[in-house]
């Protein structure tokens, strides 16, 4: 499992989650910040700290934002 940046963080990118995470593991996507999947620890450092609340753990992902785990995931596999 691991943390995903949802739709809230789209032109907001505060950046506080980046400056917190322990192992680099999130990114400048472009027009939102996301989480490699691969490096994250799962320790939950960066959903606390977004001002917008677009980090949940893949599990708790809303309904309607979970085809953000995908957009996550594809971007670090260059796809």
């Amino acid at each position: 499992m691991t943390y995903v940046i949802t739709s809230p963080c789209i032109g907001e990118k505060a950046a506080d989650c980046v400056e917190v995470c322990p192992v680099d593991a999130i990114h400048d996507g472009g027009a939102t910040y996301l989480i490699d999947p691969a490096r994250c620890i799962d320790c939950g450092a960066c959903e606390p700290v977004c001002p917008v609340s677009a980090i949940f753990h893949e599990e708790n992902v809303p309904e309607d934002e979970r085809h953000w785990i995908e957009i996550n995931r594809a971007f670090f596999q260059g796809g």
